[in-house]
This record gives structure tokens, sequence and C-alpha cells, in this order.
């Protein structure tokens, strides 16, 4: 069990006064002590980008009058918010970060380009215990209370228990009311892609510019996968490695003349 309150990191892409984070804030609360560094506008699809050629600000700020946790507003990336909460604010490593709740999903080859997934890859770097968590809703107006005990329980249970050196979660909510979730599923990441498309504008001032669209295609008929967990209605817990050696290519390629 448990013997002191846990110090809890908490991020997110989506921005410190998204919906998402100020749920998954409330939850942490519930476990332990909590400390917020999330960035100052939306970070969404940053992937694992770092602040090199630019200032970084990083201001206390309060967003919800007698909250108990501090939080801090970085002009940054996620990651560059997690880096700065180990590095220059916290006193001690966390026990554990979490980054979310996402406004959208990053299942499959999604948790490539996020931000939060990110963010909770850093922190896994430096030995941390994490968690990213997503809801499968996009809108601002995303109801969060269906997934908050599932947030709690995962939570608990990677305090408990622990990660497996080099893992963090990757844990996606679908979209539907606490009654009609059927459980929590571990799976693998479906082997998914996108037909990407750009289309062509033009602004105000008849210069040309393009707009990202696109279409998402599961390729995957697995039943052990995040995409087949979400559309039948589990929760998906995916344990990502961020060593991206691909070990099974090694024989392949030492046999080339080199």
């Amino acid at each position: 069990m448990l013997q002191k309150k846990p110090l809890i990191l908490v991020t997110n892409d989506d921005g410190i006064t998204a919906p998402g984070i100020r749920t998954l804030i409330e939850v942490m609360n519930e476990i332990g002590e909590v400390l917020v560094v999330a960035p100052d506008s939306p970070q969404s699809g940053m992937g694992h980008a770092i602040t090199v050629n630019d200032t970084l600000f990083c201001d206390k700020v309060i967003v919800e009058k007698n909250a108990p946790q501090m939080e801090y507003s970085c002009s940054g990336t996620p990651v560059d918010c997690v880096k700065l909460a180990v590095n220059e604010i916290m006193k001690r490593k966390p026990d554990l970060c979490v980054s979310g709740i996402n406004h959208g999903s990053n299942s499959s080859i999604n948790v490539i380009y996020s931000g939060t997934m990110s963010a909770a890859v850093e922190a896994g770097t430096m030995g941390i215990p994490s968690i990213g968590f997503s809801l499968l809703d996009y809108s601002l107006d995303a109801n969060f209370e269906p997934v908050k005990p599932f947030v709690k329980k995962l939570a608990l249970e990677c305090l408990e228990n622990g990660l497996p050196k080099g893992v963090v979660l990757n844990v996606n909510f679908p979209k539907l009311a606490e009654k009609e979730i059927k459980g929590v599923k571990v799976c693998r990441q479906a082997k998914a892609h996108w037909i990407e498309n750009f289309e062509e504008r033009r602004n105000p001032l008849g210069r040309r510019y393009y707009w990202l669209t696109g279409e998402f295609i599961n390729e995957d008929k697995g039943e052990d996968t995040d995409e087949w967990a979400l559309k039948n209605g589990f929760v998906s817990v995916v344990p990502v490695q961020f060593d991206l050696t691909a070990h099974h290519a090694i024989q392949d390629i030492n046999s080339w003349n080199l």
C-alpha cells in the first residue's frame, strides 16, 4: 500500500485551461500532491518537439481560486513543460506524470504525432511512471465525467505497481456513458495510417496556403488492438516503449555488404 502522499505532475497539449486537464487535475487531487505545468495555448500535433531557438517562459498562474495545486503556464511545447517541471520547478522527482485528458484520439498511429503522449514519454525517459489519457471527443464541451473512475484506478495501479523499465501507458477512452463502457483492455497498437490531402486555398490577399485534411484507415482486423477495443466499448491501454530500435531487423541489416 502507498505509505505517503505521492507527488504527481500533470500536463497536456490542449492548454492549461482545457476542460480535459481540469478534469485530470481534479482526479489527481484525490490521490496526491499535484503540480501542473502545461502549455499556455494549444499544442496539438507537436509530437516530441522542444524549444531550442526561442525564449521559453513559465509563469505561476491561478486558474481556479482556492485550488490546492500549484500551476505554471508555459510558452513551450508539452515536452518543454515536462523538462522545466522536473529540472527547474519540482523539488524532487514526481512519483507519477499524467498527461491529458486529450480532446480526441491518440490511438494507433496517432500516438507518434501526439503532444499528449510525447509529454508522457519524456517523463518516462526520466524514469517517471507515466500515463497519457485521451477521450475520443474533440469537442470543448466533451463530457469527461464517465472516465474519471478509470483515470483514478489506472493512476493508483501505476503508483502501486510501477511500470516496466522503458514503458509508458497510452490510454484511450471511447465516447460513451460510464454504464456503457464495458471495461479495460490491455492491447497493442493497431496497424493503421492516414490518407492525407492538402486543400489549396487563398487568403484575402490572394496568397496560396494549404489546409491538411485526411481519412483514417484501419487496416488491422485483429481483436487485440486499441482500435478494436474502442470500437467495441472498451478503454484501450497500450504499453508504449520509447526504445525505437527495430530489434527484429538487426540480423537482416547485418547481412548487407557493409
